[in-house]
């Protein structure tokens, strides 16, 4: 099948996060002929597999996820979102940008990196000399807590780590080839609830206003340079994006003050230190409060090395184009995985339909993709 079949072959199933429809199983009938032992690690719910061939050498991983996010309105749609649909030289339906096209791309590069073995001995002997591996998760759109997280935790558990990973997000901006994300940003988020004295706002002498307490605090806190970023990563950024006190009534003060906010931050700082500037701030303006923390994700960041080379030069190779190394975007599952991978980068198609109505992926591209997963992982082998 060629990468084309395979892409539609995977829209055609509707694995709305956290269903999987069967995807994990088609995949792993294209696996097996191609000696990969199988491995499901399902967990509430939730589609997990892990594929593997080889035991020694270097290991190679790609992986991503087979479920997609919702369609939206299906009457607003050009043509049905699983019924995989050609026009306009794009191939349309939900997630084939999102990221059924890169796992299709990723198993014919396989079907045609192993199918070398007969060209050159050489070459048969890397092969068996290293290692190659999937990991594949039908839970990367939704709660992310029973996939690709779950399988990390199972490699852990039995210290298998790997050498090298590219995660199959969309990547790409303008064209393919144009951006390989080589780290994320961190993810910090608060629930922070400000303390005071409800009351009739005729009486302000009896009341402790929330509101007038916090501001102070709060506009310190949106001007606060947390850090300046570094050669990967912009400044970490610090969020507002709730707030809300009050009864309803104007005559009456409220009680508390209940604000979200949220860090995006880089490499240079961590959780430890953007917390406690944030209590020293806030207890600098002698405020009486509660907080809650929620770290959605940790930084990760891969240097240039052998991997963002490899993948460099094979981009270049197949589209003529100098690629750029970016961190910009929100999290993947790439943040789970770099726990036990050194060197991890994104690579995928264009990424300007994902998550809207009429997703879809350039057809030109779908055959460029796979050969530079294969030149990469010929590079890497080598």
């Amino acid at each position: 099948m060629s990468v084309l079949e395979k892409v539609q072959a995977l829209i055609a199933r509707p694995s709305v996060t956290p269903d999987d429809a069967g995807c994990l199983d088609l995949i792993a009938e294209w696996l097996t002929p191609l000696n990969f032992r199988i491995e499901r690690i399902d967990v509430g719910g939730v589609s997990n597999l892990w594929a593997r061939r080889g035991t020694t050498g270097r290991l190679i991983c790609f992986a991503g996820h087979t479920d997609v996010v919702p369609t939206g309105p299906l009457e607003k749609w050009t043509s049905p979102p699983f019924e995989p649909t050609i026009r306009d030289g794009h191939l349309y339906g939900r997630g084939a940008a999102d990221m059924k096209s890169s796992i299709a791309a990723c198993v014919v590069a396989l079907e045609r990196l192993i199918g070398r073995r007969a060209t050159s001995a050489e070459f048969s002997r890397a092969l068996d000399e290293n290692s190659l591996a999937l990991l594949l998760t039908s839970d990367e759109e939704g709660d992310a807590v029973n996939g690709t997280v779950r399988v990390v935790d199972a490699l852990k558990a039995r210290k298998e780590t790997l050498d090298f990973c590219i995660v199959g997000e969309p990547t790409c901006v303008n064209r393919l080839g144009d951006t390989i994300k080589n780290g994320r940003r961190g993810s910090l988020s608060a629930e922070l609830i400000i303390k005071g004295v409800q009351g009739h706002v005729a009486y302000p002498h009896l009341v402790k206003n929330p509101v007038h307490l916090a501001a102070p605090a709060l506009a310190e806190l949106a001007i606060e340079i947390w850090d300046t970023g570094n050669e990967y990563f912009p400044a970490t950024s610090f969020q507002i994006s709730n707030a809300h006190a009050g009864t309803g009534a104007n005559n009456v003060t409220p009680g508390h003050f209940e604000i979200m906010f949220n860090f995006r931050f880089s490499t240079a700082s961590t959780v430890e230190s953007l917390q406690s500037r944030v209590h020293a701030l806030l207890d600098r303006h002698q405020l009486e409060y509660e907080i809650r923390w929620t770290l959605g994700a940790r930084p990760f960041l891969t240097a240039k090395g052998e991997l963002c080379a490899a993948l460099s030069v094979a981009v270049a190779s197949e589209t003529g184009i100098a690629t750029e190394l970016s961190t910009t975007g929100g999290t993947s599952d790439g943040r789970f995985i770099a726990d036990i991978c050194p060197q991890l980068v994104e690579f995928g198609p264009v990424n300007a339909s994902i998550h809207k109505l009429d997703e879809c992926v350039a057809l030109a591209d779908l055959e460029p993709l796979a050969r530079i997963y294969e030149k990469t992982f010929v590079s890497l082998l080598a």
